[in-house]
């Protein structure tokens, strides 16, 4: 096993025992049985087929539409790399996040990541199992990999689901460092950074009357500075009272894993939630 799975698999089974310990992991608040059912398959799905298909298939493509470029970039600068990975892996993933919750049809590939009323680390890798396969960013890592970066890729991935894992636990671990006064100043500058447990658990937020709530906003990844830029940023050092989507019907657990292929007489989202005031 890779290196780096295996820091991943630690990173996750770390939080999971946090989890446990403060919140438990397995019996979420208004959690219900399809929850766990969705959870459960698209983790599985993603990490034992669409992710690698993607990354080998990627790779793949560009073995024929342009051999030359196999390792062209084996020899850059480490930083030089890493922000290579930024900008197509990341902020394109901020883009395509973005995009989730302004156009309809997208927004019910999404629906699912948003159905729990609770966060968790269990929420990391749930959305409808055709979401990841047309995500930019790993199709561009792919291309990333195949031009001979898959050893940044593999500290990459490492700290970019360490924030993500992070950010999703209900356990936050930015808010015993708020409280510590002269540490304000750092965490201004990590909460613009990176996505913390405040700024993402914001746009999970139930209700648009919450002033902690940003469900059309803060969809940063790893770095939250793409919010910062782009004008979607809202902090607070709060969090919100509830979880999940509101004003919208209820999705089936078809719909959540697999629209279109169950629209169940009518799509999951025909209108998009509002956006909080």
């Amino acid at each position: 096993m890779p290196s780096s799975t295996i820091a991943i698999l630690g990173i996750y089974l770390g939080f999971a025992a946090l989890e446990l310990w403060r919140s438990d992991l397995f019996g979420k608040s208004e959690q219900t049985r399809d929850d766990g059912i969705v959870e459960i398959v698209s983790t599985f799905v993603l990490l034992g087929l669409t992710q690698p298909a993607v990354l080998f298939g990627s790779g793949a493509l560009m073995g024929v539409i342009a051999p030359e470029w196999k390792n062209a970039l084996s020899g850059i600068n480490v930083f030089l790399a890493i922000g290579l990975f930024l900008v197509l892996d990341d902020m394109t993933q901020y883009w395509w996040h973005r995009a989730s919750h302004s156009f309809a049809w997208l927004y019910n590939l999404h629906r699912a990541h948003h159905n729990a009323r609770y966060m968790s680390i269990r929420l990391v890798y749930r959305n409808n199992l055709f979401y990841y396969f047309m995500m930019p960013g790993i199709w561009l890592s792919g291309v990333l990999i195949y031009m001979g970066l898959g050893w940044v890729y593999a500290g990459y991935i490492v700290v970019k689901l360490l924030v993500i894992i992070g950010a999703h636990s209900d356990v936050a671990w930015d808010k015993p460092l708020y409280a510590i006064k002269w540490l304000s100043p750092v965490m201004w500058v990590v909460e613009r950074t990176i996505s913390t447990p405040a700024t993402h658990h914001a746009h999970h937020g139930r209700h648009a009357s919450d002033p902690a709530v940003q469900y059309k906003g803060n969809f940063g990844n790893l770095l939250f500075l793409w919010d910062v830029i782009f004008g979607t940023a809202k902090i607070t050092r709060s969090y919100p009272v509830n979880y999940g989507v509101e004003n919208l019907p209820d999705a089936t657990l078809g719909q959540q894993l697999a629209w279109p292929l169950f629209p169940a007489g009518k799509e999951t989202a025909k209108d998009l939630p509002a956006e909080p005031a």
